[in-house]
């Protein structure tokens, strides 16, 4: 009897061993929720904490109540941020959108989070190493509508001479798309006098470098500058008012910040593009759940980088903004409210001429 109790045992034993641990599917991942990191660039540019981090927190709770999303910051440091996401992963996080500081010099960091099974949503700008999903704009083409602009604001002044380029940093494999698609639109109908890639994004780096340029080329001889974000058409705006060129020399930018809807309405400006953030972090928001609930990543396209070909991309149209259309874009989408427009006293004027209320 002892023997035959010892050996049903042991095949009841080896049944269980045999049993493999149950799967939950996506439904009761999502039902349970669990946590994704979001890592943010820089405060540089007002974007990322104004916008991207609510937009992407409140389309991940309509996505997964249950969810929780870790907020980093990277002020900027390529190396902090390597440092997040190690951290990030040392935490047991699976799930992370990435916003690069340094795409290139992301990828140690990329490299040890895949090998933990760690996967990654690279959002609005491209990081190298094995990434599963990415969330962006059409760099090529904002840089071809901002170089078209430009073309087409010094056309209309009937000036013929160089321009000053403000490039993004190297370090952003979004600027050498900007960039091209600029040069695609600038290249034989105006001549480049003096082109910067200017670190960081920095508005004071670029002040200083359109003042170089100015120096060096001459006032009489610039008709316009490209300025690949708001930020450096900030410092451009600056070094323009400054020196005494034309306060309405034409000038390009992107973000559709703030301060540059101003610049444009006063005419210091010419154009912005703004990147409606709110359909791109639903995409991120979108891509991070379904990789975290096992689902299938669906995109509208494919990009690659060095180390990935054929990573699922959703792609988001970009839209000009000019004087004529604040209106109709930027206020219309509640990017930025009638009050926040007009709220400034020297504004009003401007918002009643252009029927924003």
């Amino acid at each position: 009897m002892r023997t035959f109790l010892a050996l049903a045992l042991l095949v009841g034993m080896a049944a269980c061993a045999a049993e493999k641990p149950r799967v939950m599917g996506p439904a009761e991942v999502i039902a349970r929720g669990f946590k994704i990191g979001l890592m943010l660039p820089d405060q540089t540019t007002p974007r990322w904490e104004k916008f991207d981090r609510p937009y992407i927190t409140s389309s991940v709770a309509q996505l997964c109540p249950n969810c929780e999303i870790v907020p980093v910051n990277a002020q900027g440091d390529p190396a902090q941020q390597g440092r997040q996401l190690d951290q990030l992963t040392a935490q047991g996080i699976k799930i992370v959108i990435l916003t690069p500081v340094d795409a290139r010099g992301i990828q140690p960091s990329v490299d040890r989070a895949a090998a933990r099974a760690v996967r990654i949503v690279s959002y609005d700008r491209l990081a190298e190493g094995p990434i599963d999903a990415y969330t962006s704009f059409d760099n090529v083409e904002v840089g071809r509508l901002q170089g078209q602009a430009l073309v087409e604001a010094i056309r209309a002044r009937g000036r013929k001479g160089q321009i000053i380029m403000l490039n993004g940093p190297v370090t952003d494999p979004n600027s050498a798309e900007f960039k091209a698609g600029a040069h695609a639109a600038l290249d034989g109908r105006v001549r480049i006098g003096a082109e910067y890639s200017t670190p960081g994004w920095s508005a004071e780096e670029a002040e200083r470098e359109s003042e170089m340029a100015m120096d060096r080329l001459g006032l009489d001889t610039i008709v316009g500058v490209y300025a690949a974000n708001d930020g450096l058409a900030g410092g451009a705006a600056g070094s323009i008012r400054d020196s005494g060129l034309p306060p309405d020399t034409p000038l390009t930018g992107m973000d559709a910040d703030l301060d540059a809807i101003h610049r444009i309405m006063l005419g210091t400006q010419t154009m912005t593009i703004y990147k409606p953030i709110q359909p791109e972090a639903q995409n991120a928001a979108q891509l991070a759940v379904d990789l975290g609930a096992g689902r299938p990543i669906r995109g509208t396209s494919t990009v690659s980088n060095d180390t990935e070909a054929d990573i699922p991309a959703m792609i988001t149209k970009a839209i000009v903004v000019t004087r004529s259309t604040i209106k109709d874009t930027v206020v219309k989408d509640g990017f930025w409210t009638a009050n926040e427009v007009c709220n400034p006293a020297g504004m009003r004027s401007m918002c009643a001429e252009l029927g924003i209320t």
